[in-house]
């Protein structure tokens, strides 16, 4: 039986993964092996930093509505302002809401007077009641 030398197969294979080394240098860009390990490990280093990138901008989303919510003085902290949000079901995530608070703190200050507003109005509808049942 004759030996199989795979010429065409392989270099078609082994030409694919060039395609993932068009930046490297040194062995990274020539060497069928290396050039499969770089790959493995960029494509899982990828993945992983995908799902970093995610939380390091909620985390920083976060540091922003909280330092400007602060600053004014109106919530005492961020997770009421948060809380406050989700109650009266405000549709602003944090991407918009750090956004405003760069941009135009007065648009944001309007939202938090918007919920002392909505909150005072809930507290005074709520005496009322218990009132009413005395």
């Amino acid at each position: 039986m004759s030996r199989t030398t795979r010429g065409s197969t392989a270099r078609k294979r082994r030409s694919k993964m060039d395609l993932f080394s068009s930046g490297a240098r040194g062995a990274h860009s020539s060497l069928a092996r290396v050039i499969a390990q770089a790959t493995a490990k960029a494509l899982a280093s990828a993945d992983r930093d995908r799902v970093r990138q995610k939380r390091d901008f909620r985390r920083l989303w976060i540091t922003r509505i909280n330092a400007v919510i602060r600053k004014n003085g109106v919530f005492n902290s961020y997770n009421k302002f948060i809380f406050n949000i989700y109650k009266e079901q405000l549709v602003l995530n944090r991407k918009m809401l750090a956004q405003i608070a760069i941009s135009n703190s007065n648009c944001l200050y309007t939202i938090y007077s918007y919920l002392k507003l909505e909150l005072s109005l809930q507290n005074f509808q709520y005496q009322n009641s218990s009132e009413i049942f005395k």
